[in-house]
């Protein structure tokens, strides 16, 4: 018997959801597959990484302060150079740059604003753990000419699409443009990105939780009594879940889209105003959540509501299955209003 040939590559996942709008001009089907592409490039580096000499620090900080990887400068780099002359972007920014990244002179630009983290998690690299990258698409406001800084302080409601690739056992590619988020799964035999997760549902309450608990002594109390609940050492409707973390937010947050869980990563003493970046990690993952049917918050607000006003811009985030994140919610309001 002949194996079932019938596949959808993320071309003709893309094309498909393209003819559902008459108006559509196929660039942003154009940038999501330079994304791919990129993408297919960063997977085969990490792949080989212990053979050609690029693991390892670069011997650099990055505008975050934090050490910079080898794979982080070359995954960078490759997602730059996979936009920057395509004629569909105005302007770019990076996690691992300090200014927006303008179009270079003598190239086209064009309608879109792209942000990126292009290597989430890089601390796993040299341990070979999960690492990933996240993106996120917004449309310029400014009328024309080179990208501005304002093209790049949107609020995540205003996102066209976003998604993030988790570089693991196998590599995927998780996107939405607004209509439900999918999933698709390298196949490195033939080079492409095969539809796995037509549509991807995250559970309402989950079974993990996710958060570094060396942190719990900085913790706020209301954040503190949360997680207890998680533990199951509270009385709550909320069980207790299993802990897992694996300090990527790309792999914590694809294990508890697919099995149901919430990502934690609060506010503490040593980081009042939180740690993870609003525009390249948490606005996009956020955008997949809903999409996903979960939910995104700082705590209380929505993470798709909050208005960036710096380009490295922190904020806490607690995101995952409704029920989970709303409890959370409930419970640092309940307690503020208890010590008001």
């Amino acid at each position: 018997m002949l194996p079932d040939s019938r596949v959808i590559t993320i071309e003709r996942f893309i094309l498909d959801q393209e003819e559902k709008y008459p108006e559509a001009t196929g660039e942003l089907s154009n940038l999501l597959y330079d994304i791919a592409l990129a993408a297919k490039i960063i997977a085969a580096s990490i792949r080989r990484a212990g053979l050609v000499n690029i693991l390892g620090s670069a011997g650099a900080t990055n505008v975050q302060g934090e050490e910079q990887q080898k794979l982080d400068v070359f995954a960078n780099n490759t997602m730059t150079n996979a936009l920057n002359h395509t004629g569909r972007v105005c302007v770019m920014a990076s996690e691992e740059d300090e200014t927006i990244i303008p179009v270079p002179e003598n190239y086209p630009v064009g309608k879109y604003v792209v942000l990126y983290d292009p290597l989430d998690g890089s601390s796993n690299i040299d341990v070979n753990g999960a690492v990933g990258t996240i993106f996120s698409i917004y449309r310029r406001i400014s009328r024309e000419g080179p990208g501005s800084l304002a093209d790049v302080l949107q609020p995540g409601c205003k996102q066209v699409s976003a998604g993030y690739v988790i570089y693991g056992s196998s590599t995927m590619l998780v996107y939405s443009t607004g209509q439900g988020a999918a999933g698709f799964t390298l196949d490195p035999s033939i080079g492409e990105f095969l539809l796995s997760h037509p549509k991807l549902v995250t559970p309402r309450v989950g079974r993990y939780y996710s958060v570094n608990e060396s942190n719990f002594a900085r913790w706020q109390r209301g954040t503190q009594w949360a997680v207890r609940g998680f533990h199951g050492d509270r009385p709550t409707e909320i069980k207790g879940k299993n802990s897992r973390y694996i300090g990527s937010l790309v792999a914590d947050f694809h294990r508890n889209l697919i099995a149901g869980g919430i990502f934690m990563y609060p506010s503490d003493s040593k980081n009042p105003s939180g740690k993870l970046r609003l525009l390249y990690e948490c606005s996009p993952m956020a955008f997949i959540a809903e999409q996903a049917g979960g939910s995104a918050t700082d705590g209380t607000r929505r993470i798709l509501d909050l208005v960036p006003t710096e380009l490295h811009q922190r904020t806490p985030l607690v995101i995952g299955s409704r029920e989970d994140v709303g409890f959370v919610a409930d419970t640092l309001r309940a307690l503020d209003q208890e010590q008001a």
